[in-house]
């Protein structure tokens, strides 16, 4: 079981956590690694978002999900360069890995998240 934990519930968020959901068992049959959706981390609570989260899964403090001792893999979809720098840091601090797609962040600050992963 791989905990992984969300920075963003958007378009790409939701999207991502829906896959977990629906396309879990399979998933866990080819690679033999179950993930499980443990902390996502919102700017609103009470939006409404097309998937069901849980009331203890949701955050409105980016910050619990980074530091979070249940949270096995950071995956940022907040976009932008902060606050997603900042957090992938701490993450990264805590020794856990992260995914990202977030281009402009990458472009930007490449080198020093990539120093920090390494390290």
């Amino acid at each position: 079981m791989v905990k992984v934990g969300v920075l963003g519930c958007g378009n790409v968020g939701a999207a991502l956590v829906a896959l977990i959901d629906e396309r879990g068992d399979e998933s866990a049959r080819r690679t033999g690694v179950r993930l499980q959706v443990t902390k996502v981390a919102v700017r609103s609570l009470s939006r409404q978002r097309p998937i069901h989260l849980a009331d203890e899964v949701l955050t409105r403090e980016a910050s619990e999900v980074v530091v979070d001792p249940e949270v096995d893999v950071v995956v940022e979809v907040i976009g932008g360069i902060e606050p997603a720098r900042e957090l992938i840091l701490a993450a990264l601090a805590a020794g856990k890995p992260v995914v990202t797609a977030n281009k402009e962040l990458l472009a930007n600050h490449g080198a020093e998240l990539f120093e920090a992963a390494s390290a």
